[in-house]
């Protein structure tokens, strides 16, 4: 017999309010959507109105609530401007995810300091200035769940790492300090790494058939991500279940990682 209460109360994020970058394409939309399947608010906030405005009528079309913030994530202004204008929208968030970010890949003997700047600015930046926003108002109330969404690349390199590598290394390294900081007073802090997903910010790989075949191969389930394979997983760490989980690295990548 199936207890529907149990799992309501490990998994069911009815009452919470979630806030989610890049939440309008790949990854971040399809752990907004499930975020508000399972009963959150949803803020999801980007940069583009169009795909900002066609999640979120999909979520309210499915019975879910839903807005959208436009903004730029890659100047402190913007972040700042985007935190308060997500916060007027359902109240001060529960949850944050961090799927924002950026993919500039030159070869590190052509890597200039434009590249590496924006790529720090969204990548590692934006997720230090929305934790040092939403952080301690979560450890104030005794609940809080910090999300971020990294890459294989935060520990190995290949396939030109340069900058994106080294904000996702990074980004792992803030949560485990985020952890530090917030986790004795409710506020988990963990990371999603995902393996090679066909999502745009992949582009300039899933183009290419050959590569997509070999990233596949490396995997042990024999097939590259899709931003679905990470709605549970998303759910888990949002949620009361994951209370004692904090600090980590969550490897979603089919294998890709140990293979």
């Amino acid at each position: 017999m199936i207890s529907h209460s149990y799992l309501s109360e490990l998994f069911s994020l009815d009452g919470r309010v979630a806030v989610v970058t890049g939440g309008s394409s790949g990854i971040g939309r399809a752990i907004a959507g499930a975020l508000a399947q399972a009963g959150a608010s949803v803020v999801v906030v980007a940069r583009r109105e169009p795909e900002l405005t066609a999640t979120v009528e999909e979520l309210t079309a499915g019975g879910c609530r839903a807005a959208w913030v436009s903004a730029d994530l890659s100047s402190r202004d913007g972040v700042r401007a985007a935190a308060e204008q997500a916060a007027d929208a359902f109240g001060e968030p529960d949850i944050l995810v961090n799927s924002a970010g950026i993919n500039l890949r030159p070869p590190m003997g052509e890597l200039g300091e434009e590249v590496w700047d924006a790529t720090m600015a969204l990548n590692l930046e934006a997720p230090y200035l929305l934790g040092q926003r939403f952080g301690p108002g979560m450890a104030e109330r005794g609940f809080g769940r910090i999300i971020h969404v990294t890459s294989q690349q935060a520990h190995r390199a290949f396939v030109q790492s340069g900058a994106y590598g080294v904000s996702k290394g990074a980004l792992e390294s803030l949560a485990r300090s985020q952890a530090e900081a917030w986790s004795p007073h409710g506020v988990t802090c963990n990371t999603l790494v995902p393996g090679f997903v066909m999502t745009p910010l992949n582009v300039r790989l899933s183009s290419d058939p050959e590569k997509v075949a070999a990233l596949a191969a490396r995997t042990m389930v024999g097939r590259n991500g899709l931003p679905e394979d990470f709605a549970g997983a998303a759910v888990f760490l949002a949620g009361r279940a994951s209370s004692y989980v904090t600090g980590q690295a969550i490897f979603v990548d089919g294998g890709f990682s140990v293979h």
